[in-house]
């Protein structure tokens, strides 16, 4: 009875921390014809769930090394910049568009996968904390995922392409991801933030703004 609690709890955790993955995946294939769009989606879809196995099995000892999740948050931030400013390109030229969706499948799966292996180190460690070391029970529940990640993705990704401004709000909760991984660092928590529920409430939502003004200023030049 306890497995089958705690099997539960794993796949309710990997539904709640699904959404950043399909927002990236979504937003990173947003400029692709709809043919390779599915291809990113499910390339992306599945580099996510394997990239949280594995970082599952190994949450302890990585996301105790000081100063790790914040170089990861600063990451996070310059790709959900990135990804709002080649948003804005979309429209400038239909000569310019196709050249650059033809060469950008590959890109938008490398954007996909970074930006995954960022965010899944700040949320492996709460289903290593619940599995407490049981290697099945993590993996199967992680499996489970593969579903809404697809699905949530594809439902996204057409919205974004149906509702371009939709994107600022994708960028924006991907800078609230980053902040949240910054506040959580340790070694930035006894450096600056010292246990501070405030820092913690303000910073991610900072960093909301900062990433839609940077992504404007960088579509700008």
């Amino acid at each position: 009875m306890d497995s089958v609690l705690t099997f539960l709890q794993i796949v309710l955790i990997n539904l709640l921390l699904s959404g950043d993955n399909a927002v990236v995946i979504a937003m990173a294939s947003q400029q692709l014809p709809p043919k390779e769009r599915k291809r990113a989606v499910w390339w992306g879809a599945l580099a996510a769930v394997g990239l949280r196995c594995l970082l599952t099995l190994a949450a302890i000892s990585l996301l105790q090394i000081p100063y790790l999740q914040a170089i990861g948050s600063l990451l996070l931030l310059y790709i959900a910049a990135k990804l709002l400013a080649d948003a804005g390109q979309e429209g400038e030229g239909d000569l310019h568009m196709t050249r650059k969706k033809s060469g950008s499948l590959s890109q938008a799966v490398r954007t996909i996968v970074a930006a995954d292996f960022i965010m899944s180190l700040d949320n492996v460690l709460a289903i290593a904390a619940v599995a407490d070391g049981d290697t099945v029970l993590i993996l199967l529940g992680i499996a489970l995922s593969i579903p809404m990640i697809i699905w949530g993705s594809q439902i996204l990704g057409n919205l974004l392409h149906k509702f371009p401004p939709l994107v600022y709000i994708g960028a924006g909760l991907l800078g609230y991801a980053a902040g949240g991984m910054l506040v959580h660092d340790p070694g930035m928590d006894a450096l600056l933030f010292n246990g501070s529920r405030t820092a913690a409430e303000a910073i991610p939502l900072l960093c909301i703004p900062f990433v839609v003004i940077i992504g404007l200023l960088k579509r700008r030049t």
